[in-house]
């Protein structure tokens, strides 16, 4: 094993690092949309989660992406974001799908961006309980823990990127294929909290 081996970062640790930036982004905007000012604004965001989840997904119906990521089927957050739509009484957006056409290795990438915000949510989760009064059977299903519990799933998660069986000849596609799902959300965010460009 050479140095430059020992030396080479995960995937996992290149994709924190490489997307950090978009990260921020996604802070700044929902700065900028106060999600938890009304019942109506956090609205705005479960729409925007709604079509991004639905875009996550999509992707679940690809046998590479359901190798890679063995419990698959346990993730993904489209109908805890419609429930929690009528919930609300706000209506589900009728938006087409925007990872048609994305497949391996780029798909891990969009995972990447959804588990990463279940992991992050658990404060968006509080807030709306605390100012909003929702909970994880009313209208913040979408925010709520895995039933392992957020950690435990992201920990897996973080393992199969890392796994000796994904090539790392194709890390720079999941990277593109993050980025791609932070332009995706970051763009829902602003239509639907009406930010403009």
């Amino acid at each position: 094993m050479t140095t430059a081996t020992l030396e080479r970062p995960s995937l996992s640790q290149r994709l924190k690092a490489e997307t950090a930036e978009q990260h921020e982004r996604m802070h700044r905007l929902m700065e900028r949309g106060a999600p938890f000012s009304s019942r109506e604004s956090y609205a705005s965001f479960v729409a925007a989660q709604y079509l991004f989840q639905r875009d996550v997904e999509y992707l679940f119906q690809n046998d590479a992406v359901k190798d890679a990521v063995p419990d698959l089927e346990a993730r993904g957050r489209e109908d805890a974001s419609l429930a929690d739509l009528r919930d609300l009484g706000a209506q589900a957006p009728e938006k087409g799908i925007a990872s048609i056409g994305v497949t391996m290795p780029e798909a891990l990438g969009w995972l990447y961006v959804s588990e990463g915000s279940t992991l992050g949510a658990a404060f968006l989760f509080k807030q709306a309980q605390a100012e909003l009064g929702l909970s994880a059977e009313f209208g913040a299903r979408n925010l709520a823990a895995y039933p392992e519990g957020r950690a435990i799933v992201w920990r897996r998660f973080v393992a199969s990127l890392d796994s000796d069986t994904l090539d790392p000849a194709t890390h720079d596609a999941v990277i593109a294929g993050a980025n791609a799902a932070y332009d995706r959300f970051g763009e829902l965010l602003e239509r639907h909290f009406n930010l403009g460009a």
